[in-house]
Order: C-alpha cells, then structure tokens, then sequence
C-alpha cells in the first residue's frame, strides 16, 4: 500500500515541486492550497504521467484555523491514514519595522507562524491517535540569524517555526513520531522569482529534488541544498552581526 503525503501550499512553487517528486516516487498525495484551479491542473499532470497513483485535493487558506482542521481529518478520512505532512504554506511579504506596514509584517507573522502552529497541531492530533507519522516543517535559511529591513518578520516566523519544530521532536524522541526541520537556502519559486542575481540559487526543480531526498532520510534537520548551505549556516551562526547583515 503507498504511503500518503499531506502537502500544504502545494498550488505553486516548493510544493508543486515536491509533489511532482514524491507522485514520481510512488507516494499518493493529498494536497491542498487556496488557488484550486492550479491544484486541479497539477492532480490531472500527476495522474497522467503516473496512473497508479492516488492524488485528493481540497481548498484551503491556512488562515481560517478551523478549516485547517478539517481539511487534515478528511484527508485523514479519504485515506484512511497520513504518513506524512509537509507544512510548506507561507509567504515572503515584509517590510522594515516601524515604516508603516505593519499590516504586511502581520500577514507574515501569521501565515508563516500561527497558521503554521495549527497546521502542526491538526497533523499532530491524527499522528498521535496513529502512533505514527512523519512531520516535515519548511523554515528557511534565514532563520539562523536576525535578518534587516524587508527580512526581519520574515526570519522571526522561520526561526519561530524551527523552534516550534525542536520543541516538538524533543517530546517525541523515542517514538515512531518523527519531526523534521528542513532550512532551504535559495531555490527559486514564486516568492522570489522577482530577486535578481543572487549567488548559489538553483531551479525549482533542483532545490526540490534535494528537499525531497532530504525528507525521504527523516533527519532532524537539514539545510538543502547541503552545499553550500551548512556551511552558510555555521558562518551565519557565529559571524558578528555586522558581516551577517551583509550577507542578506
């Protein structure tokens, strides 16, 4: 019996990305995302090219909290299981503080952090009452170090959600529970596709065949691309803030 995958944000970008991969590996999948039309386009892409597999969509704001809920137990429902849930939705709007757009920064915080939490708690709650499952946190780079101007929000949602992530894989340690933080560097989506010039980015479909061979290891916590990104992250970590800051 395939394994099933929950993938949120799944409409565009890493996740659309991921999805090709996993279908590509024989995983069936559930997911979802606002923009519904897209989601269709890409289930009747995926089962063209792989007939054997299962793909289920269902619409969904990660905002409207309660409907992440049941969005996750149909799923849950449809396929009587999850093996895995990917918490990809998010967004990359920002601003520097204090420069009048808060509304901004706030749609950051909350798509990236709190609609994240209950994105963790609802895959929680069928994992929990499984014994089993497999939960993949997106965070990013960024998180490894207070970032300025456009970044900060941003940085604060992504290292929020790492933190969020480790918090919830001590608890599990031991268990057939596991918790994943996957940091990737610059993969090319939708959210940057308009950042010019930027050294070591690669394709979305490079960057997302190395988070899914990532994700398939169920480490606790990678930094994908590998390189050269652990080794950004390390700099990032222990650099004086004022050579970090010039590397944002």
């Amino acid at each position: 019996m395939a394994k099933i995958i929950l993938i949120t944000g799944a409409s565009s970008g890493l996740g659309e990305g991921m999805a090709r991969e996993f279908a590509a590996r024989g995983y069936d999948l559930a997911l979802c995302a606002r923009r519904v039309e897209r989601l269709a386009a890409l289930r009747e892409e995926l089962l063209e090219r792989h007939p054997g597999r299962r793909i289920e969509t269902r619409s969904l704001d990660v905002l409207d909290y309660e409907q992440v809920f049941e969005v996750f137990r149909a799923f849950r429902d449809d396929f009587g299981k999850l093996d895995r849930v990917i918490i990809n939705a998010g967004m990359g709007k920002g601003q520097p503080l204090g420069t009048g757009f808060f509304w901004a920064n706030r749609q950051t915080a909350e798509t990236n952090f709190v609609a994240a939490l209950a994105q963790a708690e609802a895959a929680m709650e069928i994992f929990r009452a499984q014994g089993n499952g497999h939960l993949v946190m997106i965070s990013s780079m960024s998180a490894m170090r207070g970032m300025p101007k456009n970044l900060t929000t941003y940085a604060a949602t992504k290292a929020g959600v790492a933190t969020l992530a480790e918090g919830l894989r001590s608890e599990l340690l031991g268990t057939p529970i596991k918790v994943t933080t996957l940091f990737p560097g610059y993969i090319r989506s939708e959210i940057n596709e308009k950042v010019k010039n930027t050294p070591f980015m690669v394709g979305t479909e490079e960057g997302c065949r190395a988070l899914v061979k990532a994700i398939e290891k169920q480490p606790a916590s990678a930094c994908v691309p590998t390189w050269p990104w652990v080794l950004i992250g390390v700099l990032m970590r222990n650099l004086p803030l004022s050579i970090v800051k010039k590397m944002s």
